[in-house]
């Protein structure tokens, strides 16, 4: 397996184990504070079908379902996405400082998910409350340090 391909590989994984745990810190967030799930992903997918113009087939039910189903999707691609980044700009040979690659690690996550929400005005950043702001870093936090983590305990 070439370098790069085998860095792609480590960072997917170690993006697959950093999600994991961004799901989890969320869960256990909406559990101690009684929040709601967000619905922004939903409305995400939604708004995506909308522009792209790509029907979500199915009756009502089943349509929401499949929007149900589709949404989580999205992070985790992020989230594996993001990882795989990480670990082809390592096996490129990017070897910052830890603190460097677990603020590439965050800011990108926050990217990668935040960002096509705030593209398609399903949500607006700058409207946001300290407490909004705290539930959606947090877990991004808890992201980045497994990933980072993982991938250079994989890469050694």
């Amino acid at each position: 397996m070439t370098t790069l391909l085998k860095g792609v590989m480590y960072g997917a994984a170690a993006g697959a184990a950093g999600t994991t745990v961004l799901d989890s810190v969320t869960y256990l967030d909406m559990t101690f504070r009684g929040r709601p799930a967000s619905h922004t992903p939903e409305a995400t997918v939604e708004r995506l079908a909308r522009d792209l113009h790509v029907a979500v087939p199915g009756n009502a039910a089943k349509r929401r379902n499949r929007i149900a189903g589709l949404a989580p999707l999205t992070g985790i691609a992020a989230g594996v996405g993001m990882g795989a980044v990480l670990g082809l700009a390592r096996a490129a040979g990017w070897r910052p400082p830890v603190a460097v690659t677990y603020a590439a690690a965050t800011v990108g996550a926050l990217i990668g998910t935040n960002g096509p929400m705030t593209v398609l005005k399903v949500t607006d950043p700058r409207t946001w409350t300290a407490g909004d702001w705290a539930a959606d870093i947090v877990p991004h936090l808890a992201y980045a340090a497994l990933t980072v983590s993982v991938l250079t305990w994989l890469d050694g």
